[in-house]
């Protein structure tokens, strides 16, 4: 699939379509052919797979991104080329729901919509629409990584196609070969989620983890992943626990409520909250600049900029197990601080970098978001865990 390739180290993201990274001493520019935000793999240092392009092209940049590796893996990153993995694997007959099913056409018209593949099994005709996904956790992987109003569109129509008649399906192909329960990322896209969720009778869903090779060629090893509806049914609630990361460019003293003035250095600095209710009001209401001071994390907010705010849905209260999780890899702490209801010493810790470039940040994430909901028997000993005395570590 991509014969020709050279391992460059990932430096930077400009924008949305393109990465720098080193090559043989230098910076270039590559072509990135994923719109997902991809931040726990484009990380500083990483290594990543660039194809040339051949011939004369008209883009700024000769290179292109295809892959990029997590702990010695390659992960896809090429999103066009994924219709390429689906028909591979649909012609090894390497998806359960779909086995026996023969590609009649692709990129088909339905209307005024179109999708990936029309497909023949069993004398039925299924129309298929296929997403490629890249954010896993250790068992556990998640679509989207940013929000996809085409994404819960192509679910709807594909619905909408089942009402008249026909026969729909889509299917997710997880690059990530250890995963094994799949979830639609509900922390990132309720609305998809529930969409997914909602039509689940009418459109068959199904997921496939795939390996890749040094060479970038698919590994023979497909796995079939479980989908626990029952867990989304009740995660997928306005309700949870969140990360806010700040950034203060300068030291800064500001008089907090009751805990008086504080000084605060300059760094990133993560804010662990939590609301049981109304989740995505209070995330707002902390994106606002202009509010009636009372939590303590508002005075800090009015000199600092918010950097992002990363919800973590959930039944259950985790802001504390978050708060010790957080505390593992932080430079310090601020005592007292949004603490005055619970035991913690502190629910605001500082760091020099930003922990959007820091593994320790994204494991964290991937734990209390995804592998955390993984069924017992897919969460055996040895892969991360939360030890409440200690913060994240691995076994």
């Amino acid at each position: 699939m991509f014969p020709q390739t050279r391992v460059a180290v990932f430096l930077d993201r400009p924008n949305r379509f393109r990465v720098r990274c080193g090559l043989d001493g230098r910076t270039v520019s590559a072509f990135l052919p994923n719109p997902g935000r991809l931040r726990e793999l484009l990380l500083p240092g990483r290594p990543v797979y660039l194809e040339k392009e051949s011939g004369s092209i008209s883009r700024k940049t000769c290179y292109t991104a295809v892959a990029v590796e997590r702990q010695g893996r390659p992960i896809l990153l090429h999103t066009h080329r994924t219709n390429d993995v689906a028909r591979a694997l649909l012609e090894r007959g390497a998806v359960p729901s779909l086995r026996g099913a023969h590609i009649k056409s692709s990129e088909v018209r339905s209307g005024r919509n179109r999708f990936d593949f029309l497909l023949e099994q069993a004398g039925r005709r299924t129309y298929l629409e296929v997403k490629s996904c890249t954010l896993a956790g250790t068992r556990v992987a998640m679509f989207p990584d940013a929000v996809t109003e085409r994404g819960a569109r192509h679910v709807r129509e594909l619905a909408a196609l089942a009402e008249r008649g026909a026969s729909s399906a889509m299917l997710f192909v997880v690059h990530w070969p250890e995963a094994r329960v799949f979830l639609p990322d509900f922390h990132t896209d309720p609305v998809f989620a529930r969409t997914l969720f909602e039509c689940r009778d009418r459109v068959s869903v199904a997921a496939v983890a795939v390996g890749w090779t040094s060479s970038l060629t698919l590994s023979g090893e497909v796995r079939s992943l479980e989908i626990p509806w029952d867990v989304l049914e009740r995660e997928n609630q306005d309700r949870g626990s969140y990360l806010l990361i700040l950034h203060l460019p300068r030291v800064a003293s500001v008089e907090v409520g009751v805990l008086g003035q504080i000084r605060f250095p300059a760094g990133f600095y993560v804010y662990v909250g939590s609301a049981m209710a109304g989740l995505s009001a209070r995330l707002a209401r902390h994106r606002r600049r202009r509010k009636r001071m009372h939590w303590h994390i508002d005075w800090l907010a009015s000199v600092a900029r918010i950097v992002d705010t990363l919800p973590i849905r959930s039944s259950e209260r985790l802001e504390c197990d978050l708060a010790r999780a957080v505390a593992g890899f932080a430079s310090d702490r601020v005592p007292g601080f949004g603490s005055s209801d619970c035991s913690c010493e502190s629910h605001l810790f500082r760091m020099s970098m930003n922990p959007l470039y820091m593994q320790p940040f994204h494991d964290l994430l991937a734990w209390f978001r995804m592998d955390r909901l993984a069924p017992a028997e897919q969460n055996p000993q040895g892969i991360f865990f939360l030890d409440k005395a200690k913060g994240p570590s691995k076994k």
